[in-house]
């Protein structure tokens, strides 16, 4: 087991550094807007387009070789150099690291109400086959994943915030992260996010709790006296939670990827979803791979914690050890 977590960071490295090798590639096969830009004002006042492309390409450093551009980009990226923001007048890692808590604030709760609410209606549903309260979950799993989350998201503002005046309409980013104010403009995003994630985590654990229910080793453990919790933990959710390991995964990544971008978009939340929106439409190329290197960090950190949980989760995996 040792020798397979030490092969998966090892290939969490590789990976990380194609993707970064790949992203430098289309860098440097990508017209930069702010080169045709300035060509475009220096031909507009009678000058040379071609002087003011050189003057670009020097001042960026992009007279130089590919592989001492290449270099300095990794050395940069590895030391977190990651540029100058035009639209922000700052660096890159500073603004991330600005709105990278915003982000977190809703994330984590999300997360652990998706992970905790998902798994326990799926199961109970699992364990009361054909019974209303299995109706009314899979009814709830249906409705999750019908309504998208920017629509409920403003249906929600219209209604707790602009008609009853219950929740704050805008979100106001001076106040303090763990103060009563923060939580009241929290509720709303996170009942968005919950809403949608919850349906994939009970409709899955649902489905691999049902495989286990009639089980043989499950009816052993019911002739034995077992109680309901024991029976539900340790006989069904145990087996079942190494399938739902890529599911759980996928909608925590799904969180911070595409959700991220509606929620804080029509919240108006100052995180890395609403960073990259406003980089992609200020053409500010710097931030936007910022931003989106964070994205992929993210899913390649997440995809080796799943791999990891593998060996925790079934001890009967073959590692390939010996």
């Amino acid at each position: 087991m040792r020798w397979y977590v030490v092969r998966r960071v090892l290939w969490a490295v590789v990976a990380t550094y194609l993707i970064l090798s790949i992203t430098w590639g289309l860098l440097a096969i990508t017209p930069n807007p702010a080169a045709e830009q300035m060509q475009f004002q220096a031909a507009a006042s009678g000058g040379s387009a071609e002087a003011a492309e050189e003057a670009f390409e020097a001042r960026r450093g992009l007279d130089r070789s590919p592989w001492v551009r290449y270099r300095e980009y990794m050395i940069n990226m590895v030391t977190l150099n990651w540029g100058w923001s035009e639209s922000r007048s700052q660096p890159v890692t500073d603004a991330i690291v600005a709105a990278l808590p915003y982000t977190a604030i809703y994330s984590v709760p999300t997360t652990i109400l998706s992970i905790l609410l998902g798994l326990s209606i799926g199961l109970y549903s699992a364990t009361n086959q054909y019974t209303k309260t299995d109706y009314a979950a899979t009814f709830f799993a249906f409705f999750g994943y019908a309504i998208p989350n920017f629509w409920f998201g403003i249906i929600l503002l219209l209604i707790f915030g602009v008609q009853l005046g219950w929740f704050p309409v805008v979100f106001d980013s001076d106040i303090p992260f763990f103060s009563l104010g923060m939580v009241r403009q929290l509720v709303l995003p996170v009942v968005v996010l919950v809403t949608g994630t919850i349906a994939g985590v009970m409709r899955y654990s649902r489905a691999e709790a049902l495989e286990y229910v009639e089980a043989e080793f499950v009816k052993t453990a019911k002739s034995k006296g077992a109680d309901g919790y024991r029976i539900l933990t340790r006989h069904i959710l145990r087996p079942a939670a190494v399938p739902l390991m890529t599911i759980l995964v996928g909608d925590i990544l799904g969180i911070f990827l595409a959700a991220s971008y509606l929620v804080e978009v029509v919240f108006g939340i100052p995180g890395l979803g609403q960073l990259s929106y406003n980089a992609i439409i200020a053409q500010d190329t710097s931030l936007v791979l910022g931003t989106t290197l964070i994205f992929t960090f993210v899913s390649v950190v997440g995809n080796l914690v799943q791999d990891v949980a593998y060996t925790v989760l079934d001890p009967r995996i073959d590692y390939g050890d010996r």
